[in-house]
């Protein structure tokens, strides 16, 4: 499927600008006296370029613009891009700072930036828990059995117990920190003892209904971090029900919490947009259509410029006729022997519509393996198979279906281009496969012939089961 959010990822990362002063980070460096110097900025786990400027002779370098830069966590990249330094920007943005390539951790020196003091001091407090996270590690290596694994159990509690303590105490001392903000968002809901009379979806309910509570949506200091993404990732993929219609409910309701700040919903609405539309799970385009169809034409996106916008609106017009649930469109077709052929006509307890092309490597393979499966089953459970020809002569498709026994379809084309397939039917590549029910909804599509042959046996049992 092609992905157009690749393409619009840079948009993502343009900034807007702001009412304020700029920023100025004086940097000197020991053991170095040239090269080029990088500050880039986390987009998730994605990092990039925010400024750059070269190392005069006495090791210093100076950055600084107009335009205030967003907050988050920056990576100060060292000439050579061997090394890096990880600094806190928000409020303050002017501020100096020592790096000692010796000791990146023990001797680098900040003045005039409490966050980054905040920040190194945590920074040297983990240098400090090396030695127990390394002992960690090396048992959980050499681990034989479950027994092994549970020896080490204890040094782990030991260890999360001190970072969580650390943290707690960062957030109770600094409560509008961005460090605090970033702490905050990676602490997971604590889960009550269940209430008596509660079912035993109690803890799952209350640890998603609680997700979010301790998460910045309103402002944008987590937007430029790691931490925002890794939240989303695991809600979706983890706590929300894996149904087009639970995700919709889902995405509407945090993309509301982001509403205060531009910068948090936009990267929000992009990260949804983009992993519904790429999803290689049936049926997510459905929330790809919702998005795009609830935001994007209104104008939510503002952002995107005029050309970016229609290329995320024309997909999403694709791709809404051909959704799960939906009525597949009308076709009136031809035969090998040019004798009219139609789809709602054609009775059948299923349908598969076959979009392919007898010049396609991949049809070439595909088309004798769904050819195998109708005849070994899927005839006799009612199935009636329709293969439409995209591209390619006459000759090549009549030879095709000869060369391969193709016998029992019903093969068709559209000569004159009449039905318009192709954007009804999103056929940009092939082969391109539907299964449709008794009344020609589309129950399944883009399956291969496994998913398409587990499809229909359980489609087969519930109805057995039905039945009895």
């Amino acid at each position: 499927m092609r992905k157009i959010f690749l393409l619009l990822l840079t948009a993502l990362s343009i900034q807007l600008h702001l009412h304020a002063q700029g920023y100025q980070l004086s940097i000197r460096l020991k053991n170095y006296n040239s090269g080029k110097l990088f500050l880039a900025n986390y987009m998730g786990r994605t990092t990039y370029l925010a400024d750059s400027a070269e190392v005069n002779p006495a090791g210093e370098v100076v950055l600084k613009g107009k335009t205030p830069l967003y907050p988050g966590i920056y990576l100060i990249v060292l000439p050579g891009k061997q090394k890096y330094v990880e600094t806190l920007i928000d409020r303050q943005q002017f501020f100096s700072v020592t790096i000692d390539t010796a000791d990146l951790v023990g001797k680098t020196v900040y003045k005039g930036s409490p966050d980054n003091e905040l920040f190194l001091a945590y920074n040297r407090f983990l240098f400090q828990q090396e030695s127990l996270t390394r002992s960690i590690t090396d048992q959980l290596k050499t681990a034989r059995t479950a027994a092994d694994s549970a020896k080490v159990a204890p040094l782990q509690q030991e260890l999360g117990k001190k970072l969580q303590e650390y943290r707690h105490e960062l957030v109770s001392q600094h409560p509008q920190a961005i460090l605090s903000a970033i702490f905050k968002a990676m602490k997971e809901p604590e889960i009550p003892q269940k209430p008596e009379g509660e079912d035993s979806s109690f803890a799952y309910r209350y640890f998603k209904g609680h997700y979010w509570d301790e998460v910045e949506l309103s402002t944008d200091r987590l937007v430029r971090t790691p931490v925002l993404e890794a939240k989303l990732k695991k809600y979706f993929s983890q706590l929300v029900v894996n149904m087009p219609d639970s995700i919709i409910v889902d995405c509407d309701a945090l993309l509301a919490r982001t509403r205060k700040s531009k910068e948090a919903f936009k990267y929000v609405l992009w990260w949804l947009t983009y992993n519904y539309e790429s999803s290689p799970y049936m049926g997510m385009d459905a929330v790809f259509v919702h998005l795009v169809e609830k935001y994007y034409v209104p104008g939510d996106a503002f952002w995107l410029n005029d050309e970016q916008l229609n290329k995320i609106i024309n997909r999403a017009y694709t791709l809404a006729p051909n959704l799960i649930g939906q009525q597949a469109a009308p076709l009136e077709l031809k035969d090998t022997a040019s004798k009219p052929v139609s789809l709602y006509k054609t009775k059948a307890k299923y349908t598969v519509l076959v979009f392919w092309d007898p010049t396609c490597g991949h049809c070439k393979t595909e088309l004798p393996r769904l050819d195998s499966a109708f005849k070994a089953s899927w005839k006799d459970k009612g199935v009636a198979m329709i293969g439409i020809k995209t591209e390619g002569t006459r000759e090549e498709w009549l030879s095709f279906i000869r060369d391969n026994h193709l016998t029992g379809w019903i093969h068709a084309l559209d000569a004159d281009n009449s039905t318009n397939y192709r954007r009804l039917y999103d056929v940009y590549s092939t082969p391109v496969v539907y299964l449709l029910d008794e009344r020609k909804k589309i129950v399944a599509k883009r399956l291969a012939v496994e998913q398409l042959n587990d499809f229909l046996e359980r489609s087969g049992q519930k109805n057995t089961a039905a039945k009895l």
